[in-house]
């Protein structure tokens, strides 16, 4: 269990006044955010109303939700109380995880991430990489996500272990300073007049479906979006691209590629699902049980030090499978074809 999740326990548990000391980790963060964290699985309603009591200090003084920590700020957090029924909604304790690790340094955490793992918990999933991690690294004091992936995408993602590291990073990504690629195989022809490069410029918005979920369509009043979609190989019904983002929308590859005729191979929510359900069974060839989106490379200026870095993760052994099953069955397809005598 982390630090945050040790004064916690604590805090829900027991009816001592607690006294924190901020170090650099959390320095910057406002006070209602830093509550929230430290008292994990408090009703945001309950911790604006200590705020707005003035049973919250900072060096012994009254201070609204909008006060940022200083290093050296002694926090007083009082007792916390809640009614049964408040408290039988908190979080459970996440499992500790560790996932493959690309890159660690005192500032930050590079891992590629697994399909089919969420990278924090919400939306009906109780935890997700960022809980794990902590609860794996008890002895680290921050550690935050810097970006994010869809829970069915894996590869390549970066964790701030310094909040100057996040302010940095986070700067980069407004100001378009990375350069983030993914791989995605598509059902579909790729159009000759594309070319080896197809720039995609579709403004997206969010809608839910009757059921209540989130989806991503085109809507020239949504929010502009753009990809660059580089072709890397191609098979008869199948394209293999390399999508670069140049902004960064929910779900933005996955809809842009299907707004082309193209949609990824596995996707359940903008996919051929006639299709999807044939690969994924057993005895399918080419097969696959997952939506083939990758996130392979990731290009930054390191936030603190200003050292070039890129990180690349090496694409999963079933999107490399079903790769090679695609070259095998072009290939027994060109030798049962017809011949010249």
């Amino acid at each position: 269990m982390n630090e945050l999740g040790k004064i916690s326990q604590k805090l829900v548990a027991s009816d001592q006044v607690s006294i924190i000391q901020v170090d650099d980790g959390v320095a910057g963060q406002r006070i209602d955010n830093f509550l929230l964290k430290v008292c994990k699985g408090v009703p945001k309603s309950h911790i604006y109303r200590i705020l707005r009591s003035g049973e919250v200090r900072v060096n012994k003084g009254r201070v609204d939700a909008k006060y940022r920590l200083v290093t050296g700020d002694l926090v007083r957090v009082p007792p916390i109380r809640v009614a049964l029924s408040e408290a039988s909604a908190f979080v459970p304790a996440a499992p500790a995880a560790e996932f493959s690790v690309l890159f660690e340094d005192d500032y930050l955490l590079v891992i590629d991430k697994p399909a089919g793992v969420a990278v924090h918990g919400g939306s009906g999933v109780a935890f997700g990489v960022i809980e794990q991690m902590r609860e794996a690294r008890p002895l680290g004091k921050f550690l935050e996500l810097v970006h994010r992936l869809d829970r069915e995408t894996s590869g390549v993602l970066m964790l701030a272990k310094k909040r100057v590291a996040l302010v940095g990073l986070h700067e980069q990504i407004r100001e378009n300073r990375m350069d983030k690629r993914y791989y995605a195989c598509a059902h579909g022809e790729w159009a000759p007049d594309w070319g080896q490069r197809r720039a995609v410029k579709a403004a997206l918005t969010k809608y839910l479906t009757a059921d209540g979920e989130r989806r991503v369509r085109v809507d020239p009043h949504g929010l502009a979006s753009h990809t660059v979609f580089n072709l890397v190989e191609r098979w008869p019904g199948y394209v293999l691209v390399e999508a670069e983002l140049k902004t960064g929308r929910t779900h933005q590859i996955r809809v842009h590629l299907a707004h082309l005729g193209l949609p990824i191979v596995g996707d359940a929510k903008y996919g051929d699902f006639a299709l999807n359900k044939a690969l994924g069974r057993a005895d399918a060839r080419p097969g696959l049980k997952r939506m083939f989106l990758h996130a392979h490379r990731l290009s930054l200026v390191h936030p603190v030090t200003g050292e070039p870095l890129t990180f690349e993760a090496p694409l999963p052994a079933e999107c490399r499978r079903f790769l090679d099953q695609l070259n095998e069955s072009t290939d027994e397809a060109r030798a049962d074809g017809p011949r010249t005598l």
